[in-house]
């Protein structure tokens, strides 16, 4: 059973007939759960990739997260890559973006210095990220996932909460076994694995979605979670990042199970408005609701350049591929941001960014390149920059995006000519046609 283990008051359920399923043909039955570590098999198909719990059949939110998405996109693309480490990123000088599960096993890992990766495992195979097909598998997952509720409140591009509540009538069975049936079909049409958090709410979700990757099912219920978190690190409550965590270590909170020793109005007192979640949170409490709306609030791209680069017009060629790449995404998901935002980062890891808000939300390349090119001027003093990145932000629905500009009569064929452009691409590819601008001259 992939579940976390059972408190004490769970134990006194675990005589009495609880919700078991089968992950492989969906079916359900209810029988007391074993003592053994093993699943139980199913008795329609012989299945052990089953899972029970007490509370199975009444828990209703969610968190799936695809496992090591991008590396298992590239797999899905190539088999020859299957049982490979495989990891995507930049040059030795970039960092991982991921790491399949084979690559792990050597020490990699996400947000690793790619020199330091490869250290570690000389063999892996190096991919540079292709975000333009990882945000369309992304969309086709999150299609599939608003089949089953409305209730999608996206995270990342491959990861999201799901409120399942009141759809047992819809689809003929309880949350998990929907959610089952979810996961098995993004596995066939997608071609990539995903694992579930199932739990009575987003903290307790989370947490479950990582304990038993990949192709994971995993339970918290209400009954096990205070055992559960005690002796979890402080840091696993979301929002405490390395200054606030540092700050709870220096006060003797290192677990969750410690800071059940304040009660609120001391935590408060203490740690401010953070107070009271740390206090809900330890509790396994978590009033949040799934949000249809809190998806991505920025969509950007950025690269770690292979040499150290302080030339303007270098840096201003490299912006202007980065914009035709955030425009696209922006395009694709048929949305538009209004502040746009210049990334660089000095060849000391200084970072340094620079934003400016516009009139009207956009989605334009050109745009995107007119804004951020101006800000990049300012910044490029003869420093060596190691990272350039731009996005945009305040994102909003394309039907307000690029309007007519009175101010600016040239706006309207600006527009046409990149929507003639996309047109061009769409059809003969996207190295078809390019600006000058993007073009790096022959040394």
């Amino acid at each position: 059973m992939n579940a976390a283990p059972p408190s004490d008051a769970a134990e006194e359920a675990r005589a009495a007939p609880a919700a078991h399923l089968c992950r492989d043909c969906f079916a359900d039955w209810r029988a007391p759960i074993g003592e053994g570590s093993g699943s139980a098999a199913c008795p329609a198909c012989g299945s052990r990739r089953t899972i029970a719990h007490a509370e199975l059949d009444r828990l209703n939110v969610a968190h799936i997260d695809c496992d090591a998405f991008y590396a298992s996109v590239e797999k899905r693309d190539d088999p020859a890559l299957v049982d490979k480490p495989v990891l995507i990123g930049g040059g030795r000088r970039g960092v991982v973006s991921a790491a399949c599960y084979v690559a792990r096993l050597y020490g990699c890992r996400s947000a690793m210095p790619m020199f330091k990766a490869l250290a570690a495992c000389p063999e892996a195979v190096v991919i540079r990220p292709d975000m333009e097909k990882y945000a369309a598998v992304g969309g086709q997952i999150r299609r599939m996932m608003l089949d089953v509720t409305p209730a999608v409140e996206p995270l990342s591009i491959d990861e999201a909460f799901l409120d399942l509540a009141g759809t047992e009538r819809v689809h003929g069975g309880f949350p998990a076994k929907t959610l089952a049936r979810l996961v098995s079909r993004i596995e066939t049409e997608a071609g990539v694995t995903a694992s579930i958090g199932l739990a009575p709410n987003k903290f307790l979700a989370k947490l479950a979605s990582d304990l038993d990757k990949p192709r994971g099912f995993a339970v918290i219920g209400q009954a096990e979670a205070a055992d559960f978190l005690a002796p979890r690190p402080v840091t696993a409550i979301f929002g405490v990042g390395k200054a606030l965590g540092g700050k709870l270590a220096a006060d003797g909170v290192r677990t969750i199970g410690d800071l059940r020793r304040f009660d609120r109005e001391a935590l408060m007192a203490r740690y401010g408005a953070m107070g009271k979640r740390l206090h809900d949170f330890a509790r396994g409490v978590d009033a949040r609701t799934v949000d249809p709306g809190g998806g991505a609030k920025s969509v950007s791209n950025e690269t770690t350049l292979d040499r150290d680069v302080s030339d303007a017009d270098a840096l201003k060629r490299i912006l202007w591929r980065l914009c035709e790449k955030v425009s696209a995404r922006l395009k694709k998901a048929d949305i538009a941001g209004r502040t746009v935002t210049l990334k660089l980062k000095t060849a000391d890891f200084k970072l340094r960014t620079r934003s400016h808000g516009l009139p009207a939300p956009t989605q334009l390349a050109e745009t995107l390149y007119r804004t951020a090119a101006p800000l990049l001027d300012k910044e490029a003093d003869g420093a060596r920059f190691r990272l350039i990145g731009v996005g945009v932000s305040d994102l909003t629905d394309s039907a307000d995006a690029d309007p007519y500009d009175l101010a600016d009569p040239d706006s309207a064929k600006r527009r046409e000519v990149e929507r003639a452009i996309d047109a061009v691409r769409e059809k003969l590819g996207a190295d078809a046609l390019k600006k000058g601008r993007g073009w790096t001259p022959e040394p």
